[in-house]
Order: C-alpha cells, then sequence, then structure tokens
C-alpha cells in the first residue's frame, strides 16, 4: 500500500466547505499571504484564498498518491 501524508478520509459528494482554523494556521496563512505578496510585488491576498493551491500543490507532490493514482489506472 501507498505511504500518504494523509490517513483515511470518508467518501462523500463534493460539497461548499465552511471550516474553522486554529488561531496560529491562520497567522501563518495571513504572515504567507503577506510574504507572497512582498515577493510576487502584488497586493496581499486574502489568506483564504491561500487554501485551495496549498491542497492542489500538496496533492501534486505527495509521491505515495502519484504512485496510488498510477496503480489504480
Amino acid at each position: 500500500m501507498a505511504k500518504l501524508k494523509l490517513g483515511p478520509i470518508i467518501e462523500d459528494k463534493p460539497v461548499k466547505v465552511s471550516l474553522e482554523l486554529p488561531g496560529p494556521l491562520h497567522r501563518d496563512l495571513v504572515t504567507y499571504a503577506e510574504v507572497l505578496a512582498r515577493e510576487s510585488g502584488q497586493p496581499a491576498t486574502d489568506p483564504v484564498r491561500l487554501i485551495v493551491p496549498m491542497l492542489e500543490r500538496f496533492i501534486a507532490s505527495d509521491r505515495g498518491f502519484a504512485s496510488a493514482r498510477r496503480a489504480r489506472s
């Protein structure tokens, strides 16, 4: 079995997600948005808008997931 970065997750239909973030994680997202804005020369974005790209990047970089996905094909 592939070694994924996440444990088992219950499968469900796609839904709009509303979640609570721990304070330290939210502060990290705010700081990340500020650093990203400085480096890109663009105005700081809403930190919440970072979540989807971060999740996409996480999944894209998870070698165990990529291996398991190829095995399913």
